[in-house]
């Protein structure tokens, strides 16, 4: 997760725009995720001091909301934006951007552009259906998408509602450079970073509801996809994937064992 803060002394919107597109398009960077904080005065700082001063002119207003709207044109559709805006009381803000909501004002901002954001959040199938808007499975396809970063091959597979640009799962696999420092991960392994089924969280147990996603297969055909594209597309002999302690039995019923911090299954 890239932390962001436009609006920092000696920076202006012009150079914070272009950071942005740097981390979207520049290989070196281009992160799974990002957070994106306004610069902001509050007192006892010394910015607090420079503002006072006359030595510092904050970020805020419409010219926040624009920047910002501008940034979320250009995002990849691999990307996430996890937050908009620090969580700090309005009171407590002395300058900068004093709004809670700067999401959904940069929202309505894009949508008075005839515009959008593509970033996974703005797509994910639960924030669509608060919008009343719900996938239709005929739409539904698998999607792939490959790009270049740190060194790395990485491979986006997604399930989506083309019509209704719906996001219902995502799997990150990655091709890795050859000079990896885990014992695990030798020249002929994929990794699997990423698993994700979105919507309502579903307990493992639970009987399957028609009305949510998870446990309905799609994470079982993003695994399978994965495997194949690393076996066929890149000759890997194994895939390892970051599994937490929670999801370990899920892997284990595909075929994975347990290898160091990874789930490690070979390929046939």
């Amino acid at each position: 997760v890239y932390h962001m803060m436009p609006g920092l002394p000696g920076s202006n919107c012009e150079r914070d725009l272009q950071a942005f597109k740097t981390i979207f398009n520049d290989p070196r960077f281009k992160p799974d995720m990002l957070k994106i904080y306004p610069c902001l005065v509050t007192k006892e700082t010394e910015l607090y001091d420079w503002w006072k001063a006359g030595k510092f002119d904050p970020l805020e207003g419409e010219e926040a909301i624009e920047l910002i709207a501008k940034m979320k044109e250009q995002i990849p559709r691999w990307m996430r934006i996890q937050r908009i805006q620090r969580d700090i009381p309005a009171h407590l803000i002395e300058a900068g951007v004093q709004k809670g909501n700067l999401r959904d004002i940069v929202k309505e901002k894009l949508a008075s552009w005839n515009s959008h954001c593509e970033c996974i959040r703005c797509r994910e199938v639960g924030h669509k259906a608060r919008e009343g808007i719900e996938p239709q499975m005929d739409d539904v396809k698998l999607l792939t998408q490959k790009y270049r970063a740190s060194d790395g091959e990485e491979i986006f597979l997604s399930f989506e509602d083309v019509e209704q640009d719906i996001i219902l799962g995502y799997l990150r696999l990655r091709i890795p450079p050859r000079d990896v420092t885990r014992p695990e991960i030798d020249d002929a392994t994929a990794l699997v970073r990423m698993l994700y089924v979105l919507g309502e969280l579903i307990p493992v147990r639970e009987d399957k509801r028609p009305d949510a996603w998870q446990h309905k297969g799609l994470g079982k055909r993003l695994l399978s996809e994965a495997e194949r594209i690393a076996r066929e597309d890149y000759d890997m002999e194994r895939v390892a994937i970051l599994s937490g302690l929670g999801t370990r039995p899920y892997y284990r019923r595909y075929g994975y064992q347990l290898e160091g911090p990874y789930m490690v299954k070979n390929l046939d």
